[in-house]
């Protein structure tokens, strides 16, 4: 399909700059061409432009711009667009209404209810992209075999395609829906997505809906069960709403292009990329599917010309463009996700894992409190880098020009004003030596901290060379990120590196990663575009299914392969394809009972007697499970979740084309002067169209081709292959000694460092853990600390864990006999269940330590090597000595991840200990405090600023404030401030005596609050360690909730009281107004199950910013379940979750509003709420007004309504329903100011969530803990 003899074949990538067009020419010829995506003074459509141009100056015809092409010429054309992906950056798709479950209307605005920054107090999340919502009466609900509801009217049962039987508790009424969808026309908006709860399995409703709403006139209706019938109702929603939103968008553009052609490409073979690496035709272009669309071609590029079948050594994708940086990674098979999220937008749709990190050519350079500092804030094309003339600020781009990596000479004169001017290096220059003196007078004014030696000045290329360094380490995190998730050695890659930027990066990417070859591909600069040309024409049907993967499921399993197989290949001969289809199976499989589901080919594992007959699936993923975990669950059943079939028609050319093989050494165009960390260097330059096939070029050189700079280092050596690509290997790093003397570069190198050995000993403990708490819910932190115990890097930012950890260490530390060692590391897990009273270790009533499970004062694991299992488990069931407790209810799972505990410090003292062996101990420790003075630093500063301004406003140093438990205990706070200094006393004396329950905080709990606020006042990215509470002195009485006795029960001091330490802090700084103050802590069980949750609520009002409704604040960020998994696992229907209208407090800024949620028990079990801000309000801040407070009611079956109060545990029968109505946030400013409110600008979200990927998931869902 892809031989169209005589004829001009085109691969286009319309990116959001330019336009990469590749052409094959009648003759076997390729041509390459790059043009501006937007040049509306020349032309209208940048694709059809390259196609015209190419035709005109190749064939010697004329093709008037203004009349449509001629396509007789013309093969087939393959397209990757960005339109999807910046509409919904944008936020200009299609007008869209939702229409979805009763009850569920705010379902996509609370979504996880997790925050995506957990330390911006302006919760900024991306509005939803429907602008109506109709709710519609009808409800299907899984059976459940134990079910005692008490219902007598009939159901009618229905099959869904997962094999489940629903019953239908309310059908559809079609003529109410069809008056609410007439309403919706009439206001002009003619897109409608439908979300309708376990449509995944049974869509009978939706297809009614979709079936009405085409014959109303709906010019686009997307049905969540048909854009991607996934189990899971948010994620589902959020796509089959970018389906409807983005669908029209991408049919415009089409409609647009084509009619740049004559017969609107009628004839013509057009294929379109989608997120998944794969072509489809062009009317078969979604939405939900194009969102990748771009990328995804450099992702086939790389992957087919980089991995060699002979060697079979995996390589990583390096993309570096302007504004932001992909990486991704190719071992013989395309990595994909199933779940990602873009612009703030959860998709669930195939799609290739390219991870997007804020580091691009663009990043902008700051110093910051003493440390050199990388994006994520871009420059953008307009006003773009300093070098370009149009007044931008300096970035990665200028210190590359600075450094004389970059040759304006080279470039085109396309910049300035009037476009018509070369780079300018004196604008880079200026800019620097402003910089550089700004950096030098800092280091001078706190040279006497660190060093009685008198360092000198910094130079201009020092500076920018230090910039490189630390852009540099931020995008190898990522990649060391990316690779070591999954089990893979990270120096074991290949680096293929395109796009424009990453040429100059490459080399040093390569050698700090341990790499040691490096391949740049002749068509880099438009490597996209090419892997379009090599793409094949991908048709992919997925299923839900809800079989056991053993011997009776297998002839169903096999029955529902070959239907979905035939699927595809009859779609693929449809399209033209005859022998050349492929079909691959997977199998989305998890272990019963646990929520880590593998997408599995059975590739290499030929069926057998003992699996289906699509292949040994069971062997499949076992072994990829003990190559990610660590382990395998050999006594657990496998569970089918979905069956997906990819067909593949094989429609990629094979590039055949071959370099002229030229003689002679290569020579030189030029000289110039680099510098690199010896200073300037002598660096030869060449043009890369002038090298002989075969020759090695020495580094330090600059090899230069029409899209791209490549900068081979010095002991680097580059040679061009018989393809004409350049393949380079990398040298060892001359290293340089580094002295214990402060070095404000290096200082910005550790820190990555050494969060970077705190986020890979958290990948071993979540590999090799167990429980669903630390595997799944990834509720954990792993830390490295100085030698006197106290905090270096921690990750992830789990407020509640920030200082405690550091106080049980030094605890450690500072017992009697212990000597000192030279550094720590250490991991803090949550254990579901430790005994106690009640399952979950977490009692509502808890009035002693005991009665919440063991107790750990200081406990040696492991001794010589030997894990002391006999004396751990007889501690863990020791509370069973105590009145009405039990011992650990899941003894093996408490062993398992505490051995995975182990093993991830085992793994950061490893890799602390690498860093000794290459720096020397007493550099990594010196850089240890180094780290913490930063943190101590920007705090100081933070201080002295508020300092002066409330100094100025009242005439004091000293601000004060109060706030009561629901039971009446005060939480004082006094705060004295020395302005000078930057230092603060925090006295919280006459805070109430410790009480009789749980509501007592160790005073790890508070030091945890306060290094938050702190945090979140500073306002950017600090080290958070230790260092931050060095300028602190906490006072806090003996005998206080905040300072209790040794056995006093602690376990709602940690989810509770901390919050209302927050609200105390906050209120004494003025800073916002008060967040619903809880976390809402409902848990019910029975003999059988045990669940857990934590529940939004209204965020505070702030000084320019409405509070965030539906959303966790502060201490707490946990993810809630989803409706459809909550339904399918536990013994309760779903009946209400949305937004708690009028709750928030209103003000010149409004508070954010609670949450309703109701929940109808299906059984007998025993439900526990341990809540606050049931009496107390969230206060409302300079006139603001209050919160409303919450409200736990439970409506029995037999008709009575009760209010449970704030702490309760009682006993449910099947059909009462629990009615959870959380607080809301208190408003800011007085109302009647609300006139003279600024406009908010709104930002491109690229600006706001820039990240994107497999890694970026994995961090923000252990931020959702």
């Amino acid at each position: 399909m892809a031989e169209t003899k005589g004829k001009f074949d085109f691969a286009i990538d319309r990116g959001g700059t330019f336009t990469d067009v590749f052409a094959r020419l009648p003759d076997g010829r390729e041509r390459v061409l790059k043009l501006l995506s937007r040049d509306p003074q020349n032309y209208k459509d940048a694709p059809t432009e390259g196609i015209r141009r190419v035709l005109e100056e190749e064939t010697g015809q004329a093709f008037p711009r203004d009349q449509p092409v001629d396509t007789s010429l013309i093969g087939w054309i393959r397209m990757g667009t960005t339109v999807a992906t910046n509409a919904l950056l944008e936020r200009e798709g299609e007008r869209t209404a939702l229409l979805v479950t009763l009850g569920f209307k705010d379902l996509l605005h609370i979504g996880t209810q997790a925050r995506p920054k957990l330390f911006d107090l302006e919760v900024a999340v991306p509005e939803v992209l429907y602008e109506e919502v109709i709710e519609v009466d009808e409800r299907v609900v899984l059976r459940q075999d134990g079910c005692q509801l008490p219902r007598n009217d009939p159901k009618r049962i229905v099959t869904g395609s997962t094999g489940d039987s629903l019953e239908v508790w309310k059908e559809l009424d079609l003529e109410r829906v069809e008056k609410d969808l007439k309403g919706v026309l009439s206001r002009g908006i003619t897109s409608l997505a439908v979300l309708l709860l376990h449509s995944y399995t049974w869509s009978d409703h939706e297809k009614e809906v979709g079936t009405l709403a085409r014959r109303l006139g709906f010019t686009q209706v997307s049905l969540s069960s048909e854009v991607m019938p996934m189990v899971r109702a948010v994620p589902r929603g959020y796509t089959v709403c970018a389906d409807a939103y983005l669908t029209p968008k991408i049919h415009q553009y089409l409609k647009g292009f084509t009619s740049g052609f004559k017969g609107n490409l009628k004839d013509v073979d057009v294929l379109f990329m989608q997120s998944d690496g794969g072509l489809t035709p062009m009317d078969q272009f979604c939405g939900s599917r194009a969102v990748l669309s771009g990328p995804a071609g450099g992702v086939v590029g790389y992957a087919i010309t980089s991995y060699s079948q002979m060697e079979k050594k995996p390589v990583i994708g390096f993309d570096m463009g302007g504004t932001s940086t992909d990486v991704s990674r190719y071992a013989g098979q395309y990595e994909h996700v199933f779940e990602a999220t873009t612009a703030g937008v959860t998709l669930q749709a195939p799609q290739l894992d390219i991870n997007t990190v804020a580091a691009g050519g663009g990043s902008r350079l700051f110093f910051r409190s003493g440390m050199f500092v990388v994006g994520p804030e871009s420059a953008g094309a307009h006003p773009g880098p300093a070098c370009y003339r149009k007044g931008g600020p300096l970035t990665v781009t200028d210190a590359n020009l600075a450094l004389g990596r970059l040759l304006p000479s080279f470039f085109p004169k396309i910049f300035g004003p009037g476009e018509n001017e070369p780079l300018s290096l004196e604008e880079t220059m200026k800019h620097f030596r402003q910089l550089t003196e700004e950096i030098n007078l800092f280091l001078s004014s706190n040279q006497s901290q660190h060093s009685h030696n008198n360092t000198s000045d910094m130079s201009v290329e020092e500076v920018a060379m230090g910039f490189i360094r630390v852009a540099n380490e931020a995008m190898c995190r990522p990649i060391r990120a990316l690779t070591q998730a999954k089990g893979h050695d990270t120096s074991q890659h290949v680096l293929a590196c395109f796009g424009g930027a990453g040429g100059q990066h490459a080399c040093a990417i390569a050698r700090a990663l341990g790499m040691k070859t490096v391949f740049i591909h002749k068509y880099s600069g438009v490597l996209s575009a090419y892997g379009l040309a090599l793409a094949d024409v991908v048709e992919e049907v997925q299923e839900p299914c809800s079989l056991q993967y053993e011997q009776h499921s297998f002839g169903k399993l096999d029955r529902r392969v070959e239907q979905l197989s035939k699927r595809c290949r009859d779609t693929l001969c449809a399209r033209g394809f005859t022998r050349s289809i492929t079909t691959e199976v997977f199998l989305h499989l998890r272990y019963e009972g646990t929520d880590c589901a593998l997408m599995v080919t059975a590739a290499g594992y030929p069926s057998n007697a003992q699996s289906c007959l699509a292949g040994d699936f069971r062997s499949a993923f076992t072994k990829r499970y003990l190559k990610e975990f660590g382990f395998t669950i050999p006594d657990r059943p496998i569970m089918v979740d979905d069956i997906r079939v990819r067909g593949c028609g094989k429609s990629g050319i094979k590039s055949v084309y071959k370099t002229k093989m030229g003689h002679g050494q290569a020579k030189p165009v030029t000289m110039t002067r680099c510098y690199f960390e010896e200073g300037y260097l002598d660096t030869s330059v060449y043009l890369w169209e002038e090298l002989p096939c075969g020759h090695s070029i020495q580094g330090p050189a600059i090899i230069i081709d029409k899209n791209s700079t490549i900068l081979v280092e010095p002991c680097c050596e580059a040679r061009l292959t018989e393809g004409g690509d350049v393949c380079m290997s990398v040298g060892s790093d001359p290293h340089c000694a580094l002295g214990t003397e402060l070095n404000t570069v290096q200082l910005s190198i550790f820190s990555h460092r050494f969060m970077s050995i705190a986020e890979q000993m958290g990948r071993v403990l979540q590999r090799t853990s167990i429980s669903t708490n630390i595997k799944e819910r990834l509720d954990f932190s792993c830390a490295v600390f100085g030698p006197d115990g106290g905090l270096v890097s921690n990750a992830p930012h789990i407020p509640v864990h920030l200082g405690a950890m550091q106080e049980t260490v030094q605890y450690q530390v500072f017992r009697k006999g212990v000597s000192c060692p030279v550094f720590f590391v250490a991991s803090r897990g949550h254990h579901a269940d430790i005994g106690g009273i009640t399952p979950g270790s977490m009692p509502p009533h808890s009035t002693s330590l005991q009665q919440e499970g063991a107790v750990f004062t200081s406990f040696k694991l492991v001794t010589g090597g030997v894990f002391q299992e006999k004396a751990v488990t007889e501690a863990l069931m020791a509370p069973a000595q105590y009145p009405d407790c039990s011992g650990t209810r899941n003894l093996h799972d408490n062993l398992s991840d505490l051995r995975a505990q182990v093993a991830a410090n085992q793994r950061g003292s490893q890799l602390v200990g690498e860093l000794i062996d290459s720096y020397g101990l007493a550099v990594v420790q010196a850089y240890m405090g180094y780290i913490q003075s930063n943190a101590e630093l920007a705090v100081r500063d933070m201080l002295k600023d508020f300092a002066r301004r409330w100094r100025q406003q009242t005439g004091s140093l000293e601000v004060e404030s109060e706030d009561f438990m629901d039971d009446g205990t005060p939480i004082k706070l006094r705060v004295q401030i020395n302005e000078d200094e930057g230092s603060a006393v925090f006295d919280f004396t006459g805070t109430g005596t410790e009480v009789w329950g749980n509501c007592n905080a160790p005073r790890a709990i508070t030091l945890s609050a306060l290094i938050y606020c702190l945090r979140c006042m500073v306002g950017q990215d600090i080290p958070l360690n230790q260092g931050c509470l060095a300028p602190i002195r906490v006072i806090i009485p003996s005998g206080s909730i905040l300072q209790p006795s040794q056995n006093a029960a602690v376990v709602g001091g940690n989810v509770l009281t901390s919050q209302r330490v927050v609200d105390v802090i906050f209120r004494a700084f003025e800073v916002c107004a008060a967040s619903q103050g809880c976390m809402n802590n409902i848990s019910f069980g029975s003999e059988k199950i045990g669940y857990y949750e934590t529940v939004a609520g209204g965020a505070g009002a702030g000084p320019s910013w409405n509070g965030r409704s539906g959303v966790h604040s502060h201490m707490t960020n946990t993810r809630i379940t989803d409706p459809e998994i909550l339904e399918k696992r536990y013994p309760v229907i779903l009946e209400q979750f949305s937004l708690r209208p009028g709750s928030g407090g209103a003000g010149k800024y409004c508070g954010g509003d609670g949450v309703m949620r109701k929940l109808l028990f299906r059984s007998k079990v025993v439900l526990s709420v341990l809540t606050e801000r049931r009496s107390t309000r969230p206060y409302g801040l300079l006139g603001g007004e209050d919160g409303a407070a919450g409200l736990n009611l439970l409506h029995r079956v037999d008709g009575r309504v009760l209010n449970l109060g704030a702490k309760t545990s009682i006993s449910l029968q099947p059909g009462d329903m629990f009615c959870l109505y959380t607080p809301g946030g208190g408003g800011y400013g007085r109302e009647e100011d609300a006139n003279g409110r600024p406009q908010t600008k709104r930002r491109r979200l690229n600006e706001t969530f820039p990240e994107r990927g497999s890694v970026f998931e994995y961090r923000m869902a252990q931020e959702g803990v």
